[in-house]
């Protein structure tokens, strides 16, 4: 679905990542993980278009994306979430899903000329955004700001609202962070649930004992550049990976 071919980003002089090459499959929930500055979250910048690469190339479904802006990316089925929430804080939550939903609306101004005229596509609207406010369970809050949402609730709500432009590939950028032992187990399971219903899955994390219970497949970065890529089990017991990132605690939070 998503391929990676000799990438790398220069900031000045310095290289964070050099010469990456990478699959990501049509299907499954797919680890990226590394240390504090690896170069994990400016892989996802130059996948969704935040930045572009020195050299190399990013394809998906077999189209080249690179020097295409964030919008247009986005339209061809690619969504993500942040490291840091980036919500509308103002905004209830409803409102935060409606404006991810916006580019993909039936409005035309002939209707505006037809009775129920833009009413009847509004409704329609609202009543996708709730059902995805339940998915992530958040149907009672949907008219909190979402500056009064709880840290896992306002994380929960950067999913709903990436999962409002229909993607077909996932990125998620520390979605644990922050939350609970059951938080967690929750996300876990909803993350599963995406995965079962078509979609394809990318996940930055920290928390190894939550990459190693959802990824089929891990991909280590270190440095700019990859040490290793397999199976928990491979990664796991892999000593660069011990090396350079999991230490001798290989279960543990990192």
């Amino acid at each position: 679905m998503l391929k990676l071919s000799s990438l790398s980003k220069d900031f000045g002089a310095l290289r964070v990542l050099d010469n990456l090459d990478l699959a990501i499959p049509t299907r499954g929930i797919f680890g990226l993980i590394g240390p504090n500055g690896a170069g994990k979250t400016t892989i996802f910048n130059l996948i969704t278009g935040l930045l572009p690469p020195s050299s190399g190339s990013i394809e998906f479904l077999g189209e080249r994306l690179n020097g295409l802006p964030p919008f247009m990316i986005t339209r061809r089925g690619i969504a993500r979430t942040f490291q840091n929430i980036r919500l509308f804080k103002d905004m209830t939550a409803e409102e935060n899903v409606l404006v991810a939903m916006g580019d993909l609306s039936k409005y035309h101004t002939l209707k505006a000329l037809l009775p129920g005229g833009y009413r009847d596509d509004e409704n329609s609207q609202r009543k996708s955004a709730r059902e995805l406010l339940s998915r992530v369970g958040l149907s009672a809050k949907a008219h909190q700001p979402a500056a009064f949402l709880s840290y896992g609730e306002q994380r929960r709500l950067e999913l709903a609202r990436a999962l409002a432009t229909r993607p077909k590939l996932l990125l998620l950028d520390e979605p644990a962070a922050g939350m609970n032992a059951a938080e967690k187990q929750q996300l876990m399971e909803e993350i599963e649930k995406l995965e079962a219903s078509g979609l394809s899955i990318v996940l930055i994390e920290h928390d190894m004992r939550f990459v190693m219970g959802i990824c089929a497949e891990i991909a280590v970065l270190n440095f700019g550049r990859w040490i290793a890529q397999g199976s928990p089990t491979e990664i796991r017991a892999h000593p660069k990976v011990i090396e350079a990132y999991l230490g001798n605690n290989d279960t543990g939070d990192t």
